[in-house]
């Protein structure tokens, strides 16, 4: 090529744009492997949402109680998985986010009404608990900090109130039973603990069972009509307007 011929061509400076991109609140993601830019503030399912995906199911409540939306990524130059719910985590920059694969968490036929509340009952009806080798990555990978590997211990251990109070928080979004070496499915073995807690151990609740009388009696109905036709407005007015009554008395009503 001839000196005449030859064209300065400035190389551009990759780090100093994506600086300036990051100044004006600009985040890059990759989604299903191909990047987009997205506005800081966002979270995962809106990140989402606005490179253009449109959730058909797997959204549920946006507000961090359902556990449908749990979510596996990795940050860019980073070994360790991280898990969160794409409805409460804000996206990071290099965010990789994959779809997660369908895993199967089959869940033990029982009638609880034909069970007891003994110390083998859990383990009798998930013995995979058994195989639990404390490695804690169910723990980890819980986006509600619940100590996942404790209360399986306690199951193993028999204590079925232990194990209750413990998984209390679990919204049984499935992230702990997705990387489980093991094969065990936790929140169905603390679902059962609750529900055995519930029925047989806890006392009963007298202000419950009279509230569900009512409720069978047709008390609210009316109240109901009339909360159905307000407008959005004067619900809200009368949600921040309520008054809660004190506890009196213990859990049991006494």
């Amino acid at each position: 090529m001839s000196k005449e011929s030859q064209v300065l061509v400035e190389k551009p400076d990759v780090k100093k744009a994506a600086d300036v991109e990051k100044k004006a609140g600009v985040l890059e993601v990759f989604i299903m492997g191909k990047r987009y830019q997205v506005p800081t503030g966002l979270t995962i399912m809106k990140a989402i949402e606005y490179a253009g995906y449109r959730f058909i199911r797997s959204c549920g409540c946006r507000a961090g109680f359902c556990g449908a939306c749990s979510t596996v990524y990795r940050i860019e130059d980073e070994q360790k998985l991280s898990f969160a719910l794409a409805c409460q985590k804000l996206v990071e920059d290099k965010m990789y986010l994959v779809q997660l694969p369908f895993v199967p968490a089959a869940k033990a036929e029982y009638d609880i009404e034909k069970l007891e509340p003994s110390e083998s009952t859990l383990l009798t009806i998930y013995p995979e608990i058994a195989r639990c080798v404390s490695c804690n990555t169910c723990t980890k990978s819980c986006p509600q900090d619940i100590e996942v590997m404790k209360y399986i211990q306690m199951a193993i251990r028999g204590n079925i109130t232990r194990c209750a109070e413990i998984s209390f928080d679990c919204i049984q979004c499935g992230l702990c039973a997705m990387r489980c070496p093991a094969d065990i499915k936790h929140y169905h073995v603390s679902q059962l603990a609750r529900r055995l807690r519930g029925k047989y151990i806890d006392k009963k609740s007298k202000n419950l069972a009279k509230r569900l009388e009512e409720i069978e009696n047709k008390k609210y109905d009316g109240d109901i009509e009339k909360l159905m036709k307000k407008d959005k407005k004067d619900i809200m007015e009368m949600y921040s307007g309520r008054k809660i009554e004190a506890e009196e008395g213990n859990a049991g009503g006494d």
